[in-house]
């Protein structure tokens, strides 16, 4: 083998090591998952843009219908869960106004023209979340059962994390946890989504939302007890025990994004479509498989791939989508 990738190359895949043990053998049966609701507040930053004809920041850009993109983003959840997932937005705001920044500043509508047109923008870009909780009355809403996550979609450099989280014992969510926010009756997650791109960098949001999630979920879990980081391995990092990749890397990624690259490799992906029967033989795979470097059809794939069942192994639920989905079921420890 060591002859021929010297002749060939990396087109040749890893050869499998050992198969890791099965989690089968500790499953303890359950139910299968109901399918939940999630409440979603959705707030539209769209300021008018009065030297323009007073269109909406929207439509004087050219930026895509957040609408649109919401309902793509909630159908592909759905089916990438199984069913299990399914948001509802039961509260929409759309907001004429810059959002402000943590520092105080707050765009108008001729400063951001100039900011866009020279491409030189305010810093530090980041909002003032807690301004923003107050504004809209987010920890009311959720301690009153009306609302369950906020998501907030805008345009570039509204200064919005991917995810972070509020509430009591909130922890990091692809950002730091939102201090100040501590006497909410419960956790809760505030996505933020930037209209200007599409529908596949919202499903990497809820993926880098996850990978917090899980990181949590199996905390002081090692080697192959530890699920998660068995689901994420990948060539580069574990030859020959390539599994799903991450949000980032797929199988045979040898960069960040790195979603197109053609290189074969031996992967068992698609063993996780059995969970938590994870015995399958594997198989060689390239990019074709997971969208030929589609970001969305890269983030689905993976995402269909989550264990999404009923029971539990050592204690930890095998519906991964309840811990994406509500963090309240990710155990403080």
């Amino acid at each position: 083998m060591d002859i021929l990738r010297s002749l060939f190359g990396s087109t040749l895949p890893t050869p499998p090591a050992s198969t890791p043990p099965n989690p089968a053998d500790r499953y303890r049966p359950g139910p299968p998952p109901a399918p939940v609701s999630p409440r979603v507040l959705a707030i539209v930053h769209n300021p008018l843009i009065p030297a323009k004809g007073n269109g909406n920041a929207q439509k004087v850009f050219g930026w895509q219908d957040p609408d649109v993109l919401a309902k793509g983003y909630i159908d592909e959840l759905r089916a990438a869960s199984h069913g299990y997932l399914n948001y509802a937005i039961t509260e929409r705001l759309e907001v004429d106004a810059f959002p402000l920044k943590k520092d105080g500043y707050r765009y108008t509508p001729d400063a951001f023209l100039q900011a866009w047109k020279a491409r030189q923008f305010h810093q530090p870009d980041a909002v003032d979340y807690l301004e923003l909780v107050r504004e809209f009355k987010m920890i009311e809403k959720v301690d009153v059962g009306k609302i369950d996550e906020v998501w907030l979609l805008g345009f570039p450099y509204c200064g919005y994390y991917e995810s972070i989280m509020a509430g009591p014992g909130a922890f990091f969510c692809n950002a730091p946890p939102l201090e100040g926010t501590q006497h909410a009756s419960r956790r809760f997650v505030i996505m933020g989504f930037n209209y200007e791109r599409g529908v596949g960098e919202m499903l990497e949001d809820m993926g880098h939302r996850v990978e917090s999630m899980m990181r949590k979920v199996y905390a002081g879990r090692q080697g192959d007890d530890n699920l998660w980081e068995r689901f994420i391995r990948y060539e580069k990092k574990n030859p020959g025990q390539a599994e799903c990749g991450n949000v980032h890397f797929a199988p045979n990624s040898v960069k960040d994004y790195d979603w197109g690259n053609p290189t074969p490799v031996f992967s068992r992906a698609d063993t996780w479509l059995k969970f938590p029967d994870l015995d399958g033989p594997g198989r060689t795979m390239t990019c074709a498989d997971w969208g030929g470097g589609d970001i969305r059809k890269h983030h689905v794939w993976w995402l269909e791939r989550l264990p999404h069942v009923g029971g539990e192994i050592d204690g930890i639920s095998c519906n991964w989508w309840e811990f994406a989905a509500d963090p309240n079921r990710v155990r403080q420890d």
